[in-house]
């Protein structure tokens, strides 16, 4: 890292200058990574400007207005007068119109339908006022049922009141008023508002939700921050308690395997006076019967003792390397004692995940609704021949739409028909839309990468400190954040990158697999099946290359492809160490999940269902509609938070190990070259230094 390192031995002072020329690495990819990144700004930018995401937030009624906001502010829900024209008329529309929308007038109204209703025939054979059959809240605003002149049976031809309604929900409405982007879609989602006019109230279900969250939000804090120190005092305990648990762990494996020989052989001794073999038995699904059999049990003794001698001997013969990893675990646990605030560090990395999600889904939505809507006179009840000239080919106004300008057409209306596709932005939506996946799949990978480098160069500057803590930098993760954004943003980028146009193939095998799963044969699956395999194999090996390279780019400061090639080469040469740090590591890191996230949720359990009562507070389980939704929240946020601590570990780990593996390969022991790891690990691996190092803690 370019400082002075100072080694004290009896009554002499070494002085050693480790130094490293720190320049920017990978600059190409540096360059390219930025183009994209002020391109991908200048793609916000206009789809900000051409965007309208009121198109999808908002349902629109016939004269074009936007429920709940402007001149329909307090009118948030959307009804259509013939909701049935939804079904039986989208196959038309699509044929001959190119569009989309149902061919009903749709207004803008407070509360949608609450019972039953239709207009009498009474009605149309005497003289009866229009006030005293319609409701005028369901009616098209330009029409006053008090003072029209139009009777009963003109209005409903015309349609400026609905002819019947039935009892709806707000969620009706707000499914079905989208622009639906196929025939199908329409008609799907207007079986499934059947559904919910039948009973399932979305809304009231949502709502008794929101007041259990109301209730016992402080609770479900207080649940997360217990999480919260429960993993901290796992990661920190493991220092003393990681031998006991790892050696617990492989004498009760061992244990249940002795148990599983003994079983096996009582068993067999069992059915010894049986005559009956398996292949008297035969075939047959009845698994019982092979249970009854000595032969089974024989069989299933010799597995059993086959893999336990196997583990054994492994065990035997990785003794040494099993007390490697421990003493890295335990190593691992000291080094984050010393740096609480890598701990922290996956809220940054959250953080910045969430500006990458949010700029990509207000990106993609202003896209999306890029263009103004296309509405065109539309007559297509009408049986009138002057209609055919000008049935979906004429533009219009909706909302200065009159339909007394078409005498020949007394059905005509202006309808919705598409959004408007022409001019060079619109028609490129496509494209700039797949830009915005990739570029997001990018800058999200980047920040992973960000946030294993600084990481693995926080824990790094611990391992090389010679004297620990003394030795130690100041502020270690801000030296090394501000390290990896100032020499090394080409190099993650180049690893993201890498990784990103893995995913992308992984995503158009997975399009192309959805795609043609209809006409596949059982050779194209398997064809398919093997190479989705393979992509998602690839993707893993890449993401192990990239988090073991950012370690090395962290440690030296070389460029990704030099990084990449010395920590592969690296860990080969140690396959071994690295399979039992690997497996030791996921082990531990796995029961504490399992300790954090079930614990936690028992006791919400028992505190949320009532089982638990504390004395002299207010809440109680009585009052909540569903008392499994916060144990269900504290359950997901105890894993989420364990995961965050628990990942920061494992880049300590790999990283100190990294850091292990180049210290015994460079250093001897001598003293220009000691070494810098810790005493129990020297113990471990009969090795010593001639300059005794000093470590504040260790006698």
């Amino acid at each position: 890292y370019g400082k002075q390192l100072v080694v004290r031995h009896e009554q002499h002072t070494f002085y050693f200058i480790v130094c490293s020329c720190w320049g920017c690495t990978d600059i190409i990819c540096c360059v390219l990574f930025m183009a994209v990144i002020l391109g991908y700004i200048a793609v916000g930018i206009l789809a900000w400007l051409f965007g309208d995401p009121r198109h999808v937030l908002y349902p629109r009624n016939s004269t074009g207005w936007f429920c709940g906001i402007e001149p329909n502010e307090g009118r948030p829900n959307l009804f259509y007068f013939d909701i049935l024209k939804c079904a039986t008329s989208v196959n038309v529309m699509a044929t001959a119109l190119n569009g989309l929308q149902c061919p009903t007038t749709q207004v803008c109204v407070d509360n949608c339908p609450d019972q039953f209703w239709a207009v009498r025939f009474q009605s149309y054979l005497i003289n009866v006022k229009p006030a005293d059959v319609f409701n005028q809240s369901l009616c098209v605003p330009s029409i006053d049922l008090e003072t029209t002149t139009k009777t009963v049976k003109e209005i409903v031809d015309m349609e400026l009141c609905p002819f019947f309604y039935m009892p709806t929900t707000s969620g009706v409405a707000d499914l079905i008023s989208f622009r639906a982007r196929s025939p199908t879609q329409l008609v799907l989602v207007f079986v499934f508002n059947r559904d919910i006019v039948n009973g399932f109230n979305a809304r009231e279900i949502g709502v008794r939700i929101f007041e259990d969250f109301a209730t016992s939000w402080p609770w479900i804090l207080v649940g997360l921050l217990i999480a919260m120190v429960v993993s901290m005092l796992f990661l920190l305990l493991l220092r003393f308690t990681a031998p006991v648990m790892v050696w617990v762990l492989i004498i009760g494996v061992l244990g249940a395997g002795a148990y599983g020989i003994w079983h096996c052989y009582w068993e067999y001794d069992n059915y010894k006076q049986l005559s009956a073999t398996i292949t008297d038995i035969g075939f047959t699904t009845n698994l019982n019967v092979y249970l009854q059999v000595q032969e089974t049990w024989l069989a299933f003794l010799i597995i059993i003792s086959v893999a336990e001698a196997i583990i054994l001997l492994t065990i035997i013969f990785l003794r040494t390397r099993i007390l490697i990893a421990i003493a890295l675990i335990q190593e691992s646990s000291k080094a984050i004692s010393h740096m609480m605030s890598s701990m922290l560090y996956p809220l940054v990395t959250f953080v910045l995940l969430l500006v990458c999600v949010a700029y990509w889904g207000a990106t993609a939505l202003y896209l999306a609704t890029s263009g103004g809507p296309i509405y065109k006179v539309v007559a297509l009840n009408s049986t009138v021949d002057d209609c055919s000239s000008i049935n979906g080919t004429v533009d219009c106004d909706p909302q200065g739409f009159n339909s007394s300008d078409y005498p020949g057409c007394p059905l005509a209306s202006c309808i919705f028909i598409k959004y408007n596709d022409e001019g060079l932005f619109q028609r490129n939506l496509f494209n700039l839309q797949i830009y915005n996946a990739v570029a997001f799949l990018w800058c999200v990978n980047f920040v992973i990468a960000l946030g294993q480098c600084t990481l693995a160069g926080a824990f790094a500057s611990y391992y090389w400190a010679f004297t620990k803590p003394d030795d130690i930098p100041m502020f270690p993760l801000s030296a090394s954040f501000i390290r990896s954004l100032r020499y090394h943003v080409g190099s993650l980028a180049f690893g993201a990158l890498i990784l990103t146009l893995v995913q992308i193939a992984r995503m158009i095998l997975e399009y192309i697999d959805h795609k043609t799963r209809a006409a596949q044969n059982p050779c194209a699956r398997f064809i398919l099946c093997c190479m989705k395999c393979c992509l998602w194999c690839l993707e893993k090996f890449i993401k192990f290359l990239n988090r073991n390279a950012y370690i090395m780019i962290a440690i030296y400061g070389k460029n990704f492809c030099v990084s990449a090639k010395n920590a592969f080469l690296l860990l080969m040469r140690n396959v071994v160490r690295v399979v039992v740090l690997d497996k030791v590591t996921d082990l531990l890191l796995f029961f504490g999940k399992l300790l954090v996230v079930a614990g936690v949720g028992i006791l919400s359990f028992f505190f949320f269902s009532g089982r638990i009562l504390l004395p002299g507070h207010t809440f109680r389980s009585e009052t909540l509609n569903y008392y499994w939704m916060p144990i269900i929240t504290v359950v997901f946020g105890s894993y989420l938070i364990a995961h965050g601590f628990f990942s920061v570990y494992n880049m300590c780990v790999d990283t100190l190990f990294l850091c292990f593996l180049e210290d015994l390969e460079r250093n001897d022991g001598s003293l220009q070259k000691p070494y810098f790891m810790s005493k129990n690990l020297m113990k471990i691996l009969n090795k010593s230094n001639k300059a005794q190092k000093k470590v504040k803690g260790e006698d």
